[in-house]
């Protein structure tokens, strides 16, 4: 019977990788590994197999399938707020521009531009599209007659991951559909 499994390459056979209370590590990007790293995992006993896949490789003295699932046996704490980075403020405000909704060409924004004065934090930072941070310029968002969908704020690590929910990724292999929550067809 043909599974396509048993014909995919490995390197398309990446690992979902769980904290140890079986949550995935983080939904976007998700928490995957290639199948080399969670092979080693496994081998240096770092890592529980969760599922696997119907492929394997093989050593001279080994045979494993790979794994599909896997939970690691250390609990990872997540830090209470994430890195300012332009993808975290990008998925803060759901990769959109927050004076005119676009979801194309985006920038981030200085709400009080730095020629007044403000800082490069995330309660300052907004994303925008090109041409509305060239319309707004060097001025603030009232002086440019402009408005934000949202304020800026510092998100927690949470708020992200709870956004990160709404941009599934490309590929879902369907072992993995018990460990995440998104309402899509899954690949086989």
């Amino acid at each position: 019977m043909y599974h396509p499994d048993l014909i995919r390459h490995p390197d398309g056979c990446p690992a979902l990788v769980l904290n140890a209370d079986y949550t995935p590590l983080s939904y976007y990007p998700l928490s995957v590994w290639p199948w080399q790293t969670a092979v080693k995992a496994v081998f240096l006993e770092r890592v529980d197999i969760v599922s696997n896949y119907e492929r394997e490789v093989r050593s001279p003295n080994h045979s494993i399938k790979l794994p599909s699932v896997i939970a690691l046996r250390q609990y990872v704490r997540p830090s209470a707020h994430p890195a300012f980075t332009r993808f975290n403020l990008f998925l803060r405000d759901r990769f959109a521009c927050q004076y005119c909704g676009s979801l194309n060409d985006l920038t981030f924004d200085h709400v009080i531009p730095r020629a007044q004065g403000g800082r490069t934090t995330w309660e300052n930072v907004s994303t925008a599209c090109a041409p509305c941070n060239l319309r707004k310029g060097g001025r603030t968002p009232r002086q440019a007659g402009m408005a934000l969908a949202e304020e800026a704020y510092r998100p927690t690590s949470w708020q992200l991951q709870e956004n990160g929910r709404s941009f599934p990724p490309n590929y879902l292999h369907t072992s993995w559909r018990d460990w995440l929550y998104w309402d899509i067809e899954l690949e086989a």
